[in-house]
């Protein structure tokens, strides 16, 4: 596997408090890769380094190669595209339109191209978007809201693709959707890397799970190797039960 990150000792501070440390990890195109951890594991700012937005960082962070601090912004933003858990926007743009600034990187002009509207038309289409393209953003559900920025992020027509807890508000039938959605695009070649909280989502989609705890890796391998009890109760502290799902699978069962 030929990466396209790679991450040698990966640290963050804020404030002086230090929430990610010595992270040495690589993504691979065509990866699905889950990362899981406690709240305040250094989840999000592990994303936010490596789309670029999160800085300074310690260690090495590479894209292609190229350190992340070297990146163009607009150039990386026509390779990586990162979804944020939320997002918030005051004035009244259209679902569509939120969905047309996704191909901002693309913009040679005022007006957007029939390239861009192909692009746009694909992505709602894909995140079952298009019956709400003409509402006001502001007015869609949380969920509704999710799949139109995870559409704006597929416009982009990355190559990796960042996620910050892409289920966030989406009920039970589009956190399936999403996620398969999600895998059918690793099959294209598309490196996704996703954060959740839900650890079945990622025994069951992922190729990796790459666990946190308190900054560090405490672990980085197959959903098997990494989801088992002794390592989810150092983790999170609690107890767990773990079976066989679906095409051999773990699932995580909780409680005594």
């Amino acid at each position: 596997m030929s990466a396209l990150y790679s991450l040698r000792d990966v640290g963050m501070r804020y404030n002086g408090s230090r929430v990610l440390r010595e992270a040495t990890l690589e993504f691979g195109a065509g990866e699905m890769v889950a990362v899981a951890g406690p709240n305040g594991a250094g989840k999000s700012t592990l994303l936010g380094i490596m789309a670029g937005l999160r800085a300074p960082y310690d260690g090495v962070c590479r894209y292609k190669d190229l350190e992340i601090r070297a990146w163009m912004r607009r150039r990386l933003a026509l390779d990586v595209s990162f979804v944020p858990q939320s997002l918030s926007l005051q004035f009244p743009f259209t679902a569509e339109q939120v969905v047309l600034m996704g191909r901002t990187p693309y913009c040679d002009g005022l007006f957007e191209s029939p390239e861009d509207r192909e692009a746009v038309q694909d992505a709602m289409r894909t995140t079952d978007t298009l019956q709400f393209g003409a509402r006001d953003f502001r007015t869609l559900s949380g969920g509704e809201r999710q799949r139109v920025v995870l559409a704006s992020a597929l416009a982009q027509r990355p190559r990796a693709l960042l996620l910050d807890e892409p289920t966030t508000f989406l009920d039970l039938k589009h956190q399936l959707s999403i996620y398969s959605l999600l895998r059918d695009l690793c099959r294209t070649g598309m490196l996704v890397i996703a954060v959740t909280h839900d650890l079945n989502l990622a025994a069951s989609y992922s190729d990796r799970v790459v666990l946190l705890d308190a900054g560090r890796v405490a672990a980085d391998a197959t959903p098997a190797e990494v989801l088992t009890a002794p390592l989810i109760r150092q983790v999170f502290g609690v107890e767990t039960e773990i079976r066989a799902g679906r095409r051999g699978r773990p699932w995580v069962f909780y409680g005594d």
